[in-house]
């Protein structure tokens, strides 16, 4: 707000966020070389540094980094990295799970990606999907953890073999733990890129302001 009113006061421009393009390549740039010091979320020099490795090239990159570096999910960060620049190949126990994982370069990051596995690749409803959903978010890993028979079987219907499926659920269970909201993540994604479209901009204002 202050560097909005001072671009205002000294550019004669009034910039309305709403109407910024969410692709633009100079505010890219800015996080691509980990040049957010000041930006919102993107401070500290670790995460400026998995910017750098990573290279976030849409509003979607810069929402899973946010949701991943905490502690917990931050081990899944060189993963997204190597798979991101095929350096690596993303691997799916049965197709239905790229089209849920896909844009999160095969890691299992927010809690809507939870229900949708559980929904669309195990069988479950929607609403007994968002209930194991409450059940991690709300640490009652016991209740979620009874499961995982009706989830095995649901998979295999769909193609996994048994082995697959048991490997698969230990690592869901892994991500659950850790699972982000992704309407939150994506709040936090738009402010940030806002706070650093306003810093390759208009930087003057924008450092006085910080």
């Amino acid at each position: 707000d202050f560097t909005l009113k001072a671009v205002k006061r000294v550019e004669g421009q009034e910039i309305r966020l709403k109407e910024i393009p969410l692709n633009d390549a100079k505010t890219l740039l800015l996080f691509q070389r980990g040049e957010t010091s000041g930006v919102f979320q993107f401070e500290s020099a670790g995460i400026r540094n998995v910017l750098r490795r990573l290279g976030p090239e849409n509003i979607e990159d810069i929402a899973a980094v946010n949701a991943l570096y905490r502690p917990g999910p931050m081990q899944y960060i060189p993963d997204m990295i190597e798979i991101k620049h095929k350096r690596k190949k993303a691997e799916y126990i049965i197709p239905q799970l790229e089209d849920i994982l896909g844009k999160t370069y095969g890691q299992c990051i927010y809690q809507e990606q939870l229900m949708d596995i559980f929904h669309k690749c195990a069988g479950f409803s929607l609403g007994k999907a968002d209930l194991i959903r409450r059940f991690m978010s709300k640490k009652k890993e016991e209740l979620f953890l009874k499961e995982k028979e009706p989830f095995l079987e649901g998979i295999i219907k769909k193609g996994a073999s048994r082995k697959d499926a048991e490997k698969y659920w230990n690592e869901l269970v892994e991500f659950a733990k850790y699972a982000f909201n992704k309407s939150h993540a994506a709040a936090y994604a738009v402010i940030s890129y806002q706070t650093a479209y306003l810093k390759a901009y208009y930087r003057t204002e924008f450092l006085t302001a910080l």
